[in-house]
């Protein structure tokens, strides 16, 4: 298991695409688990159940799409610093956030500073992807749940990243010889700052989504309440039991990555494994709990919470 290529392929993945990682696995949970999940709550209204299925199927995909034109650049810049650090970044820079004999890119705090770019990814586009996550819910609706006998057209869509990336990883360079950046990378390089944040970026995509669907007239009046409680209870659910869940494998992470780094001693990409075990725990664990878990119990709490709000 510790020297398969799919699983080193995958932690190789997450370290380099962190945000894309999360939602790609968002994308997949959200479209198959997550509405397995919530058609099942008993005792709910099923209009209310396909307003949440709608809601989780829109917000996963334009969240992917987002992610994938947004990361992909940056990823590719980071790419260029990692290969040539000299001719992007200080070498007080360098010497700051190297450790003892290990490569620049397998120090905790370089990796940190790095990992803000590509996981900070998320909490940029939260606000934009939930905007368009209420607007695509009515399409969604109409095409999933009211028209599912007419034939769906797709369309390919492609995202090409600028052959010039010179000038993107010049300015991530500039950006992590300040100060105030180094400092950070160092203070909070032993943090969970992956799941930190999951959860910032979780909080503000649900706090815009809320306000957006309240204002989205295209949204049938009576549901809201219950979808904007739904996201509500769903988003602080998954928090809570995140944080809970990731605090107690913390040992068995920390003896995996022991056996897996033993077992991976003599391979050059060992510290790029490592870094995506980091970035894969939360994601699969908020994943897990969010897309699966989660659907199931908001969905009937919502529809309890609303209504006892009309009674």
């Amino acid at each position: 298991m510790y020297k398969n290529q799919l699983l080193k392929k995958g932690l190789e993945y997450a370290a380099d695409y962190g945000s894309l990682f999360a939602a790609g696995t968002s994308l997949a949970l959200s479209t198959v688990a997550r509405p397995i999940a919530i058609l099942a709550a008993p005792k709910t209204d099923k209009e209310n159940k396909k307003l949440a299925c709608a809601k989780s199927i829109s917000s996963s995909t334009v969240g992917y799409l987002l992610m994938l034109a947004a990361s992909i650049p940056v990823s590719r810049g980071i790419k260029r610093i990692n290969k040539s650090p000299a001719k992007y970044l200080k070498p007080d820079t360098i010497k700051n956030l190297k450790e003892g004999g290990k490569a620049l890119t397998d120090s905790k705090a370089y990796q940190f500073a790095t990992q803000m770019f590509k996981l900070g990814l998320g909490f940029v586009i939260a606000a934009p992807k939930s905007i368009l996550t209420c607007s695509f819910i009515p399409p969604v609706m109409n095409k999933v749940f009211k028209n599912e006998s007419e034939p769906k057209n797709g369309k390919n869509i492609s995202f090409k990243g600028g052959a010039k990336l010179n000038p993107l990883s010049k300015q991530m360079g500039q950006i992590i010889d300040k100060p105030f950046m180094q400092k950070m990378a160092e203070k909070y390089k032993d943090t969970n700052f992956a799941m930190h944040i999951a959860a910032l970026t979780d909080s503000l995509t649900t706090l815009t989504f809320i306000h957006q669907t309240k204002k989205n007239k295209k949204i049938d009046e009576k549901r809201k309440k219950t979808l904007n409680y739904n996201a509500g209870i769903s988003t602080g659910l998954s928090i809570a039991g995140g944080y809970i869940i990731d605090k107690a494998l913390d040992k068995p992470t920390e003896k995996f990555i022991k056996k897996f780094s033993e077992a991976n001693k003599d391979s050059a990409k060992l510290g790029k494994y490592v870094e995506g075990i980091k970035i894969a725990k939360p994601t699969l664990i908020l994943g897990g709990i969010y897309y699966i878990i989660i659907p199931f119990i908001s969905t009937f709490l919502a529809d309890r919470v609303k209504t006892k709000n009309q009674q």
